[in-house]
């Protein structure tokens, strides 16, 4: 679609002769931009309800910036995750509106929703190690207007640790189990919550993990039924998950 044919379309509502509803469905389908070294995919929220995210490594800091600058233009935000020391000092020193998250490596520009009250997710995470990947499905959530409860160090090593927090365990409409070594933390959550639960391998743990395979394996066989998993260490796609599930008219 290019823009006359936008023109066309907008024109077309403008005497009633197309529904917003069809002109919505017809954007669906919308070009990308291309910059050369990236094609930007402004319309992906209209699509799926959730925007591009640019992931950070393996870009140059001006790469980066520049897609900033273009999703800046086109939308008013835009997330990195990951992103280089470079990218984020080049990023920062244009953009003064421009938030670090250091523990979770995700970069926000621009604005952003504030979480709503409820409903709500919780982020659990067996061990301190483990909480880089926690914070990065955190602030996901939170920057896509969803409130993240943490409840952090609570691995089955120490299980009373948890079954402190199940009164907020309880009351929420998803739960993310976030842990590496043997990965045993989602299985107990999964017995005793109700809510869709995330479970997140990371790569913490000894050799025999190897780098987070024995944690996500061990997740794969939970016993415990309606156990879903992400891959190792991802975090955000833990975040953009949760998010969609309480989207749903059923969790509001």
């Amino acid at each position: 679609m290019n823009l006359d044919d936008l023109r066309t379309l907008l024109e077309q509502i403008q005497r009633q002769e197309r529904s917003v509803d069809s002109a919505l469905e017809a954007l669906r389908h919308l070009p990308y931009e291309d910059l050369d070294f990236a094609r930007l995919d402004h319309h992906r929220k209209l699509r799926t309800g959730v925007a591009e995210v640019v992931y950070g490594p393996g870009k140059t800091a001006s790469q980066t910036l520049e897609i900033v600058r273009r999703m800046l233009s086109a939308r008013g935000q835009a997330l990195v995750s990951r992103p280089t020391p470079e990218a984020v000092e080049a990023v920062q020193s244009e953009f003064a509106q421009s938030r670090y998250y250091e523990t979770a490596r995700l970069l926000a520009v621009g604005n952003f929703p504030q979480p709503a009250e409820t409903p709500f997710a919780v982020v659990v995470s067996a061990g301190t190690s483990d909480q880089p990947v926690a914070e990065e499905a955190a602030v996901t959530l939170e920057l896509h207007g969803v409130r993240a409860v943490r409840i952090y160090d609570v691995g089955v090593a120490g299980v009373h640790r948890l079954l402190d927090h199940l009164e907020t365990l309880w009351q929420a409409r998803v739960v993310i189990a976030v842990a590496g070594m043997e990965g045993a933390l989602a299985t107990v959550l999964g017995g005793l919550v109700s809510a869709p639960l995330i479970a997140v391998p990371t790569s913490v743990g000894y050799g025999a993990s190897f780098q987070g395979v024995a944690a996500l394996l061990a997740m794969l066989n939970s016993c415990a039924p309606g156990v879903s998993v992400v891959n190792i260490d991802n975090g955000f796609g833990a975040g953009v998950c949760a998010t969609l599930i309480l989207r749903t008219k059923t969790c509001k």
